[in-house]
């Protein structure tokens, strides 16, 4: 199949289908978000627990660890005691910023649409 054609857009393994399942989890972008804005791409796990109000200890981790599985950021540990851990953005979790400070940018911008949205019985505001 020709990876011009309509057919290929919407098969399994394409592109816009691969973006949404990187940012399938509200964390990794927002972890993306806050390393990049608030922290110049580099950030102990400790510093992104309270930079990210709502995000359990666990689920930090977890967003952590499947974002350095992904090559998204790399994990470097200090040889302190107790260990210090900090996370830094690769080359490519660079390039995975841009399209998601477009989207909150958006957000910003067209809070008054986000607004009239029907709220989901699950969602947390």
């Amino acid at each position: 199949m020709d990876q011009g054609s309509p057919e290929a857009e919407w098969r399994e393994d394409c592109a816009p289908r691969r973006v949404l399942a990187l940012f399938a989890t509200k964390w990794t972008s927002m972890v993306l978000h806050t390393l990049h804005a608030r922290h110049q791409g580099a950030a102990r796990t400790g510093v992104l627990l309270r930079s990210l109000p709502g995000i359990s200890k666990k689920m930090l981790t977890q967003t952590l660890r499947e974002m350095e599985a992904s090559g998204l950021l790399t994990r470097h540990v200090q040889g302190s005691v107790p260990p210090a851990v900090e996370y830094r953005l690769t080359a490519l979790g660079q390039r995975c910023v841009a399209p998601v400070e477009l989207l909150y940018a958006w957000g910003r911008e067209n809070a008054d649409a986000l607004d009239q949205l029907a709220r989901r019985p699950t969602a947390r505001r």
